[in-house]
């Protein structure tokens, strides 16, 4: 009788904890909580979208992952707000990233105004000396920023939340570059 009981009672727990995690809330800590413990496909996702750009040499796109990473294990967020209609929800959550854009933007300032520092005769654009230099004022980062993100889910034939791919805009919000 007891283990009866006992099987009774653990298969309840089982079923009762699979649906805490079966909503659209639970969905979206656990794809933001992918970034900050850099998970495989969030660092297989920053490789392809680094290894993409034609500007940056290999040490300057090994400092900018880097620099990604601490973005990523530094991300710290709350939901603020979860709607759900039928098999349709919207999640939205309060991120806070250190602030890059305003990092990048006085740094494209600054070359802007002071080309003639960054041209050399192999680099007649400055773009290397340039990278060089936006990325050496990133790694100065401290400050944070905030940003609302609205995630939008649905369900699927199995009753199971699904995040829908988030926007570009979101992506650089999650990147401190919006």
């Amino acid at each position: 009788m007891k283990k009866l009981l006992a099987i009774c009672l653990g298969v309840f727990l089982l079923v009762g904890c699979n649906d805490t995690m079966n909503t659209p809330s639970k969905k979206v800590e656990d794809f933001l909580g992918k970034y900050q413990k850099l998970d495989e496909d969030v660092l297989t996702q920053l490789d392809v979208i680094v290894d993409s750009d034609t500007e940056m040499d290999d040490d300057q796109k090994k400092d900018y992952k880097e620099l990604m990473q601490k973005q990523y294990q530094n991300l710290s967020y709350k939901v603020t707000d979860e709607k759900v209609e039928d098999d349709t929800a919207t999640v939205d959550a309060e991120i806070e990233v250190y602030d890059y854009q305003t990092s990048v933007t006085k740094s494209k300032k600054y070359f802007d105004e002071n080309k003639d520092e960054f041209v050399t005769d192999e680099d007649e654009a400055g773009i290397k000396k340039y990278t060089d230099y936006k990325i050496k004022e990133l790694k100065d980062v401290t400050d944070k920023t905030t940003y609302t993100i609205t995630f939008y889910l649905t369900k699927d034939e199995n009753d199971e939340w699904k995040l829908q791919d988030i926007t570009d805009t979101d992506r650089q919000k999650l990147h401190g570059l919006y």
